[in-house]
């Protein structure tokens, strides 16, 4: 058997994103996408099992026990951070091990284009990082915080389920709030940071309809608010904010959104071509009038058309964000048309 610090050493050694505990299955990680058994093939027993999210979850194993399942974040001296989930299946412990690298990458290494810049840098408003799940969401948002750490002087607070990367002040003072144990919810954790004289306020996530009208009314109200969705696609990701909504309500939404979104950026991590890890593939919606004006009308099935069209105000599609990657010879044909939108348009301009 592996203690728990011989697993996540591995974890980390192998460059792997997440590590995966099963009962009568041996550890198993997932390196550039692809799930791999570790070399020591044992399967791990129930016993084992209870002793890793015992030494993971300390005294909130008890509290995991009535719930069913617990999000924490964990640190081990020399050898990394990492976001726990422990949870039952079949009434057994299992356990995801999400790795969090100790560097946090700035925006040029992500390959993030100079729009986004001013986006991120815009004084109020909502700016919106969406993705799948596994998509570095979270990568993006630390490195956001961290260049407005080092560049320029904001109060900024974080909410967080749980915190993953841990900010030390520099030129910005950085408050991060765990949604759990700093505060009961993301709703009163926001309209706590009202009252905390933000400059920018990072939401883990919008989960539902109070959380996204507390959020677009800081951004209303003079405040840079960050957060993420899980969606991909600028305009499926306003469908969802307007969907949570009730009938009565959507209109309303609809125009206080097009009046303070300011971009949504979505994103997928691919592999690359000669195995070296993944990069992002990314499509950018900046918010122009007339974007406003479709968000305003419900139009936003017309939406992706200007950002086809948006190449001068900095927007790109993921089709064509992914078409670029490989005819500069990044990934694969077979990646380009697995991770394509439109596969038929993407097929036919892969081999023009």
């Amino acid at each position: 058997m592996k203690n728990l610090k011989d697993l996540l050493k591995i974890l980390v050694e192998e460059g792997a994103s997440d590590l995966h505990i099963t009962i009568d299955m041996p550890p198993v990680i997932r390196v550039n996408g692809e799930l791999n058994v570790v070399s020591d093939k044992k399967k791990l027993t129930k016993d084992e099992i209870t002793g890793y999210a015992k030494e993971l979850l300390k005294e909130n194993y008890d509290k995991y026990l009535e719930i069913g399942e617990f999000d924490t974040s964990y640190t081990l001296n020399g050898v990394g951070s990492f976001r726990i989930n422990v949870y039952k299946g079949n009434g057994n412990d299992a356990i995801a091990i999400r790795n969090i690298p100790l560097k946090i990458p700035n925006l040029k290494e992500l390959g993030f284009p100079d729009v986004f810049d001013d986006l991120i840098n815009a004084k109020r408003g909502l700016v919106l990082i969406t993705g799948p799940t596994g998509s570095g969401k979270s990568t993006t948002l630390a490195s956001i915080i961290n260049e407005f750490n080092l560049k320029t002087t904001r109060h900024i607070i974080t909410l967080e389920d749980p915190i993953e990367y841990v900010h030390k002040n520099n030129k910005s003072i950085i408050n991060q709030r765990e949604i759990g144990r700093d505060s009961k919810s993301y709703v009163s954790a926001l309209k706590s940071a009202l009252r905390e004289d933000p400059d920018v306020i990072l939401v883990g996530e919008m989960r539902d309809a109070e959380t996204i009208s507390t959020a677009i009314m800081a951004a209303e109200t003079g405040h840079l608010v960050l957060s993420t969705l899980h969606t991909i696609g600028a305009d499926k990701t306003i469908d969802r904010i307007i969907d949570v909504f009730e009938e009565r309500n959507k209109q309303q939404i609809k125009i206080q959104l097009a009046s303070v979104l300011r971009g949504v950026l979505s994103q997928q991590l691919l592999k690359k071509k000669d195995n070296s890890g993944r990069l992002p593939a990314f499509e950018v919606m900046t918010v122009t009038p007339a974007i406003q004006n479709l968000i305003r009308e419900g139009k936003t099935h017309q939406i992706q058309s200007l950002i086809q069209t948006g190449n001068k105000y900095g927007m790109i599609t993921m089709d064509k964000c992914i078409i670029d990657l490989y005819k500069k010879g990044i990934i694969s044909y077979e990646t380009a048309v697995q991770s394509s939108v439109d596969k038929e348009f993407v097929t036919k301009m892969l081999i023009l």
